[in-house]
């Protein structure tokens, strides 16, 4: 007899093409450990479905006819909604993703990714970890490359490995336990790496961390 995964993690599928919708859907299905709990066509019905079924994480479509991704996850911050936003977009070059981010996204995978890289990248989002695929980070360029801020000074290696960790959707707790650091120094090195970016969070440090090249 199977055993029960001791985490169900919830979700809905926000996006307007029935296919994705579908098969997002049977592929979330076929793992105990997930369960789907609606699905919507756009934007605006992605809002009331997440606030009326409060799900962990929010699968959404960047581009959608009748309400776009951004518009909604600025509607679920400003509503202050507990469900974590993962965005997946179909083009790599889809300009609404840095919008995403600033707007308060978790996590952006391309609709490409592999069922456990998506499946990992749910869980992370679940716990309110970043996850920032590389292809999606690398097209973000023209969006964050903007000067380095006064007084900006290159990172500290130990500044880099955080980074790294949480390019990786690493917790600050884990990040602590590989790192044989303390929690609240991860957290100071999390602030001298946002300051020395010009980052206001995780993943736009992130973001702007591949265009610049510290990681690669």
């Amino acid at each position: 007899m199977a055993q029960e995964p001791a985490r169900v993690i919830t979700l809905i599928v926000v996006d307007d093409h029935p296919v994705v919708r579908n098969g997002l859907r049977g592929m979330f299905d076929s793992a105990a450990e997930f369960r789907v709990l609606g699905e919507a066509a756009d934007g605006v019905e992605g809002v009331e479905m997440a606030v009326r079924l409060d799900p962990d994480v929010v699968l959404m479509d960047l581009r959608m006819p009748g309400g776009g991704g951004v518009a909604a996850i600025t509607e679920l911050t400003r509503r202050g909604a507990r469900s974590r936003v993962l965005v997946l977009t179909t083009y790599d070059t889809d300009s609404d993703t840095l919008p995403a981010i600033e707007a308060g996204a978790t996590g952006y995978l391309l609709k490409d990714a592999p069922r456990e890289e998506l499946f990992t990248a749910v869980r992370a989002a679940a716990d309110g970890r970043t996850v920032l695929s590389p292809a999606v980070a690398s097209r973000l360029i023209s969006r964050v490359r903007t000067p380095l801020p006064s007084g900006s000074e290159t990172l500290s290696a130990r500044e880099r490995e955080v980074l790294e960790l949480v390019a990786k959707g690493t917790s600050n707790r884990e990040i602590a336990a590989v790192l044989f650091i303390s929690e609240a120094t991860v957290k100071t090195h999390l602030t001298h790496v946002f300051a020395k970016l010009g980052a206001k969070d995780r993943a736009a440090a992130v973001a702007v961390a591949y265009d610049r090249g510290i990681l690669g």
